[in-house]
């Protein structure tokens, strides 16, 4: 950590800076004899990527942000504020601290938090960053983790470890193949704190997971804009009863969430299936990962297109519904499309339990991206191909 890249001027300079090509500015000469080409555009860079996804940072005057890689693997602040809820107690192990967005909203609302990285550099910069930030109860360490906790004569309440995904270049889904392997860890992990905190990837199966992690009380997985972020599981050492699956969608700074068990799921009768009524309903991301088919409708009181087709519609408006509404304008079958229905010009599609792909479906309609009309193919409750015309409902 250059801490040269602090001083006033060059703080000015990457502020002033922050609209310019980064390869233009690694290029140039340096105008500052401490401060590298290359570390102006690291840094002018990095403060762009965070703009966004950590806004909080990026307001903050002072801030030294680490190479892209260890940006683009950093929580994001919605995400750290959801996660920093799900803690207990007020002694808290961070065990992949890497750039600290985590470990500053975990400080927020436990005592005393650890934060502990393996990479010397990037350590320093999350001590000098949460300080900044006005965050005073964080203990840095550098090193392994994993011999931190063997060694450690500390008992903690919450224990969170976020391992890596991507090992020898080649990414990993299966807990067992990530770096370290937290199946074989949990017993030591057990030992040193009474919940574990465990991010994965989105991509991995909730299944699977329940079958390689014993004693899982909670899984949430988490969207930010329709867009699975993360996957939580807590693991809790006395709990030995049924999970509670939360889907949680965060849209700007709502976060609605469905919550139910996989026992109430499989008990639940189908809902009726029906041709859309006046509004249609998309769920969210996270509902479709967890498979809430039944429950969500039973709950709701809404119809399904299809059992296939994982649409929803009602005849009157349902507020706070945990994905995208429509106002339905009007239904077709698809082979009666170019009679009745105009498919060229601007729409967003959305393809359903359809044949075709949304890009085969502009091609073929000559759609292009855009406007306010919506235009979702899927199949209909007789297993009929039908085209929905739509306009989205805002609240």
């Amino acid at each position: 950590m250059n801490k040269a890249i602090l001083n006033k001027e060059v703080q000015s300079f990457i502020q002033e800076h922050l609209n310019d090509d980064v390869t233009r500015i690694a290029l140039s000469k340096s105008p500052f004899p401490d401060v590298s080409s290359a570390e102006l555009a690291m840094q002018t860079d990095g403060k762009k990527r965070i703009e966004k996804k950590l806004p909080l940072w990026y307001s903050t005057q002072g801030i030294y942000f680490p190479p892209k890689l260890n940006i683009e693997q950093s929580s994001s602040q919605p995400a750290a504020e959801y996660k920093s809820k799900l803690i207990k107690g007020n002694l808290l192990a961070d065990l992949t601290g890497g750039f600290g967005v985590d470990t500053f909203y975990f400080a927020k609302n436990a005592s005393e938090v650890y934060h502990i990285e393996q990479n010397s550099d990037l350590s320093e910069i999350a001590k000098h960053n949460t300080e900044v930030l006005g965050a005073r109860n964080i203990h840095f360490i550098t090193g392994d983790s994993i011999s931190f906790l063997k060694e450690t004569h500390l008992k903690f309440d919450t224990v969170y470890i976020d391992p890596a995904r991507r090992v020898e270049t080649r990414k990993v889904f299966l807990l067992k193949d990530t770096e370290p392997d937290v199946t074989a860890l949990l017993p030591l992990l057990l030992s040193k704190a009474s919940r574990i905190i465990i991010k994965t990837s989105p991509l991995y199966d909730i299944q699977s997971g329940l079958k390689e992690l014993p004693n899982v009380s909670e899984v949430h997985i988490l969207s930010i804009k329709n867009d699975c972020k993360e996957l939580l599981w807590i693991v809790d050492r006395d709990f030995s009863k049924e999970p509670v699956i939360y889907c949680s969608a965060i849209k700007e700074q709502e976060i609605r969430t469905f919550k139910f068990r996989y026992s109430e799921e499989r008990e639940a009768p189908s809902p009726p299936f029906s041709f859309p009524g006046s509004f249609l309903y998309e769920p969210d991301v996270t509902l479709l990962k967890a498979g809430a088919y039944k429950l969500l409708g039973q709950e709701l009181g809404m119809s399904k297109l299809n059992i296939n087709s994982h649409l929803y519609t009602s005849d009157h408006y349902t507020a706070n519904f945990p994905g995208k509404a429509f106002k339905v304008l009007r239904t077709l079958n698809y082979n009666d499309y170019s009679k009745n229905l105009k498919t060229t010009g601007k729409a967003n599609v959305i393809s359903r339990n359809f044949p075709l792909t949304v890009d085969q479906l502009r091609k073929k309609h000559k759609l292009s991206d855009g406007g306010d009309r919506f235009l979702i193919f899927t199949t209909g409750p007789s297993g009929k191909l039908i085209i929905i015309e739509a306009e989205r409902v805002t609240e």
